[in-house]
């Protein structure tokens, strides 16, 4: 229980009250307060009356950069241990299981120079109870207290940071960030690697005789300290009984009195790391240039921010901008420049630039072409109106920032007070510019020189032998010093003036898109309407609208989806409209990007039946964008030259698809078995090379010939605007409208009952060594309410089981999800993890779970089940945070076809009266894995190689003893810890490619109960496992007649012991042909609306 409140008065003596003003935005209903904890703890409490999510978020000044270099990752593995039990709460589990039971959950990240734990929960108390955010908060507090590290969770947590190191190993962003740290001053820890996985946290210290944990434990205590830690709670209790919550709960908090972690006698990037050029080879088909500057340190400049100016102008689209220069010769189709704090007291400016193929090979045309420009910025003093301009904006900003959810508020702010900020500028410092520091500006300027820059260069397709293999991704690269000829041009770029320079490069105009019209007219409503208004309502149109009634800022969303059946007809005719749309948006880049930096933006793209265009940001000159991008659509000139470019960065999109993690993949592919007309990545990408640009051309007038127009308006807008942009869409485009009957209906298909499909691919990446599951449990009709309200809170009961099971206790892999999912007509149950485990061994997993969970229901108490529904509802009834929020929702209503704009009363109202038998009974029907009624689609997605295969082909093929380092890992990945000395010496006449597949069982078997002497179900264990393995590995040497050992059980042996007989469930059918499988299944109702349209309609105009 929360103290009494006569107890509060004596607590808050405890604490200093650094300021009770903070600099907020004008619409911030909010209250704050920052104190310091007599144990030097820093925290801000927030006061939300309205919040109906509570949070906090701790900070703490430490990360990867603090790793032993001898252990990387320690930093990240303490995070992951670190929630494993605490003294007062020591079940491992307790933290997860409380939130869940209140709507919340928890997560965390580790940084460089911090570590973020973070967690929300419901804000409200139920039924006279305590409040669930004191006891969220008691649990979280304790994780500083007194943490266990527990001792039976540490391989456990382990396989968790090796599994979530694993999912980023073909992940080009991380790759690319990794060698440019490992390529770094080896001085500096920017060099580190902080993810961190077994061989580095667990495997090489042990071999070296380290006790990991006690390890672990000493970074904890020698880092951990009151005074390192910010803390951000917010709630709807009032400040004085937050306040008093923070001083009873966290004053335990150890003081150690630890300086702020510094290296400041360092730099990232010295001259050994400078004017250099690496050249990378990436996973995925792209082409970059990046150029990295050591920077001013802007640590203490947080009221002038020099960099923000910089960065403006270098990365400006605009006319006269080096994006301009460079897109107009067929050499770049984006820029980007920022700068970014490393640590502190080191920064590094950095320039991306996404080229062409034929600015592939110009690269060093456009670093001259940069430094061009860089040298037009510093041949003038800094200006102020441009200051003004960015300054100007980033108050506007400010003034109209919105709310976002809990937990992201306190996990930003906590880290924002790690800064040395005044106080009162903590929600405001980082985003502000306050004056104008011509003298800042131009010392940063002084970095910005043709000896103080190194040069990556990334692709598939490059010029010198690339010798070399970053140590923790396996990037292939070649570094080297840049050649001096290069250098001198560079030298010549940088130097140049006047009417040498390039004629048309040009600073920046002023921004005729910066807003000045912020007038909001605010009427007061008891109740914030839920539905918008159907204000347009005829055969060629339907124009959806609403007057923003709960945030009240001077923006708003317009969206218009024109419908045209011919879009989606064929896999060309889609690609025709991505690459219309393209064309659009590459023709758009100048003009759009003052609107952009201005608050303003568009957004025009194909999809189902047609294509959408959104117009988003401040509504004062929303209408001239609008008319812009119609007029584009109308009038658009296409270039070869121009399609040629664009042709060739959709291709890029279309083939990197596949080597996207495969959790992100496995979703396409559900959707298009589930739907009665869809495309798959491939179809798409088998059409794109046949396409040319005579027959895009000829495709357009087609496109905007007829269409269907269905949009909305919502926000700052009047009905009479939301209508005139309607009619600019007409005018503009001169359609004839297509009556909405002509449409096509939307269907999926009906998995029969009983029935038990799988889809299998193998993934196109060759060095991915995840496969992925998707397993679904088809439910029924998305418009069925009861049903719907079932599958609900069955996914509301299954969620931290599954989490817990099959990620933590399992560990199956790092991403597991379970949830509902919907397609347009079907709603069903899924469970999707990405894992080294192959799908089926994942599957029986899940089917084990689903089976044990009707004991689970069965033994479920009255009060439980009730905790579901309650936690369920307030969930659903989870407020909007801000208009962007309410415009999406709306926006999927309108989409999905069935206006069911009520949807989240209307579940609540269908959730309340369920019972024990309503769940039981949906169990039994749709979910029991021996239920002859349930019916199932598996997708599963295969790694072309798994981690060993790929270690074999690392180790050589000399020597028996090569079984060895491929053993050591396969028992670390059981969680069996080997004797090395015996292992060689049983292993000594085998060879994983040469010896019979029973007697490496046999000889397994025998190491591991006669040499380390473990007991026969963990024996079985992993010899099962190591069967999988072997048919993975050497699939033409073990057949299916590999005799199984007595204590080796088949799957439906094993199930049974989980108190499951997987004999009983439908065996697999496999689909082989897509087309053959949709042809066989019934399909739904089309999708419908749950209410006649009429009754949404306000057809008289009304200002």
């Amino acid at each position: 229980m929360a103290p009494a409140v006569a107890d509060q008065v004596c607590l808050m003596r405890s604490a200093e009250r650094l300021t009770d003003h903070l600099e907020t935005p004008a619409l911030d209903d909010r209250s704050y307060r920052v104190i310091r904890l007599s144990n030097q703890l820093e925290a801000m409490l927030v006061h939300d009356a309205d919040t109906d999510k509570a949070s906090a978020a701790m900070d703490v000044n430490v990360g990867a950069f603090s790793d032993r270099e001898d252990m990387p990752g320690m930093a990240h593995a303490v995070e992951h241990l670190l929630f494993m039990g605490t003294k007062k709460y020591p079940t491992e589990n307790d933290y997860s299981q409380y939130l869940s039971s209140h709507s919340g959950y928890s997560n965390a990240y580790t940084a460089s120079t911090s570590t973020n734990y973070y967690f929300e929960v419901d804000a409200t108390a139920r039924d006279g109870q305590a409040s669930p955010f004191y006891g969220a908060l008691d649990r979280f507090s304790q994780f500083f207290v007194a943490p266990l590290f527990l001792e039976s969770t540490l391989d456990r947590e382990l396989q968790a940071v090796d599994s979530e190191n694993k999912k980023n190993l073909q992940n080009d962003m991380w790759r690319l960030n990794q060698l440019g740290r490992s390529t770094g001053s080896p001085r500096h820890p920017y060099h580190k690697f902080s993810t961190g996985n077994l061989e580095t946290l667990r495997d090489l210290p042990r071999a070296r005789g380290i006790d990991v944990r006690k390890e672990f434990i000493s970074f904890y205590e020698s880092h951990y300290s009151a005074n390192r830690m910010k803390l951000v709670v917010l709630g709807r209790e009032p400040l004085d009984e937050l306040e008093s919550w923070v001083v009873e709960l966290f004053s335990g908090v150890q003081d150690k009195d630890l300086r702020q972690p510094r290296w400041d006698d360092e730099q990232p990037l010295t001259d050994e790391q400078l004017l250099t050029q690496c050249f990378a080879k990436p996973v995925m088909d792209a082409r970059l240039l990046e150029l990295t500057i050591p920077s001013l340190n802007e640590e203490y400049l947080y009221e002038s921010q020099p960099s923000r100016y910089i960065g403006h102008l270098i990365g400006h689209e605009g006319p006269g901008s080096i994006l301009a220069y460079i897109k107009e010769n067929g050499w770049a189709t984006e820029l980007s420049a920022g700068q970014s704090q490393v640590g502190p007291g080191a920064s590094l400016f950095e320039i991306s630039v996404r080229l062409t193929e034929d600015g592939l090979k110009n690269y060093r045309q456009v670093v001259k072409v940069i430094f061009q420009y860089i040298s037009l910025i510093r041949e003038q003093p800094p200006l102020e109106w441009i200051v003004d301009e960015i300054k100007g904006m980033a108050e506007v900003e400010f003034r109209f920032k919105q709310k976002t959810g809990a937990s992201k508020f306190t996990s930003r702010i906590s880290s924002v007070m790690q800064n040395p900020l005044p106080r009162q500028w903590l929600l405001s410092g980082s985003s502000l510019i306050r004056r104008f520091d011509a003298k800042a500006i131009d010392e940063a300027l002084g970095f910005f020189r043709p000896d103080n820059f190194r040069l990556m260069l990334v692709s598939q397709n490059l010029g010198p032998e690339l010798d070399q293999r970053e140590r923790w991704y396996g990037t292939e690269y070649h570094m080297e010093r840049i050649p001096q000829d290069f250098l001198d041009e560079i030298e010549r770029a940088a130097r140049v003036k006047g009417e040498e320079r390039l004629p048309s490069l040009h600073l920046p105009h002023k921004n005729d898109f910066i807003p000045t019209n912020f007038d909001v007219e605010r009427r007061e409503t008891k109740t914030p309407a839920k539905v918008p208004k159907l204000i347009r309502h005829d055969d060629g149109a339907r124009i959806w609208w609403k007057k923003d009634d709960s945030f009240w800022v001077p923006k708003g969303n317009v969206v218009f989806r024109m419908a045209n059946p011919i879009v989606d007809a064929t896999p060309a005719n889609l690609i025709k409209t991505a690459l219309y749309c393209e064309l659009i948006n590459d023709a758009l880049v100048e003009y759009a990007y003052d609107a952009e930096i201005a608050g303003l933006g568009y957004d025009l793209r194909p999809g189902r039946f047609g294509l959408s265009v959104q117009i988003s940001g401040y509504n004062d000159k929303m209408g001239v964008l609008l008319d812009k991008v119609l007029s584009t659509m109308r009038n658009l000139e296409v270039r070869s030259d121009r399609f040629e470019v664009v042709k060739e960065r959709l291709l890029e999109e279309y083939q990197n698809w596949d080597y996207q993690p495969p959790y992100k993949q496995i979703g396409d592919y559900g959707e298009w078995l589930g739907s009665d007309t869809a495309w798959s990545n491939d179809q798409y990408l088998a059409e794109l090379p046949y396409v040319d640009v005579d027959e895009v051309r000829r495709f357009i007038p087609s496109l905007l010939a007829q269409f269907h127009v269905e949009g909305l308006a919502h926000g700052n807008l009047h009905k009479d605007e939301a209508l005139r942009m309607a009619n600019l869409v007409e005018s503009r485009l001169r359609p004839r409208l297509t009556p909405y009957s002509q449409l096509p209906v939307r269907r999926s298909l009906i998995l029969p009952s009983g029935s038990n499909f799988v889809y299998s691919r193998h993934l196109k990446d060759p060095l991915n060594i995840n496969n992925c599951i998707a397993y679904g449990l088809y439910i029924g009709d998305r418009a069925d309410r009861s049903l719907r309200a079932r599958l609900l809170l069955f996914a509301q009961m299954t969620e931290e089981p599954v989490f817990d099971q099959l990620r933590t206790k399992e560990q199956l892999g790092y991403i597991v999800f379970s949830g509902e999912w919907s397609l347009a007509t079907t709603q069903s149950y899924r469970v999707l993890v990405q894992s080294e485990r192959t799908p089926e061994h994942i599957e029986k997993r899940i089917d084990v779970l689903l089976a044990n969970f009707g004991n689970v229901l069965t033994r479920m108490t009255d009060d439980e089940f009730e905790t579901h529904k309650r936690s369920l509802v307030q969930r659903r009834l989870q407020k909007l945070k801000n208009l962007g929020q309410e415009t999406l929702r709306f926006r999927q209503h309108i989409g999905s076809q069935y206006y069911d704009f009520e949807q989240v009363d209307r579940d609540v109202a269908a959730i309340e009266p369920l019972s024990k038998k309503d769940l039981a009974d949906f169990y039994e029907h749709y979910i029991r894995p021996e239920s002859a009624t349930r019916a199932k689609l598996s997708v599963h997605l295969y790694a072309q190689k798994s981690v060993t295969e790929l270690l074999l082909g690392q180790v050589a093929d000399s020597g028996n003893l090569a079984i060895v380092p491929l053993l050591e890992r396969f028992f670390a990945s059981c969680d069996v810890e080997a004797n090395d000395e015996k292992l060689r010496q049983r292993f000594e006449n085998i060879h994983v490619t040469q010896t019979d597949p029973d007697i490496i069982l046999e000889t397994l078997r025998l190491y591991l109960s006669a040499d380390l002497k473990l007991d026969e179900v963990k024996v079985a264990l992993v010899v099962e496992h190591g069967e999988m393995l072997l048919r993975s590995m050497a699939p033409e040497q073990v057949d299916g007649t590999l005799s199984p050992h007595p204590l080796v059980k088949t799957s439906v042996e094993s199930n049974q012991s989980d108190g499951f007989d997987a004999g009983q469930s439908q065996s697999p059918t496999i689909i082989d042909d897509v087309r053959q499988f949709k042809a066989s299944l019934a399909v739904t109702p089309g999708t419908r609306p749950v209410r006649p349209l009429c009754d949404f309609e306000e057809l008289t105009p009304k200002l």
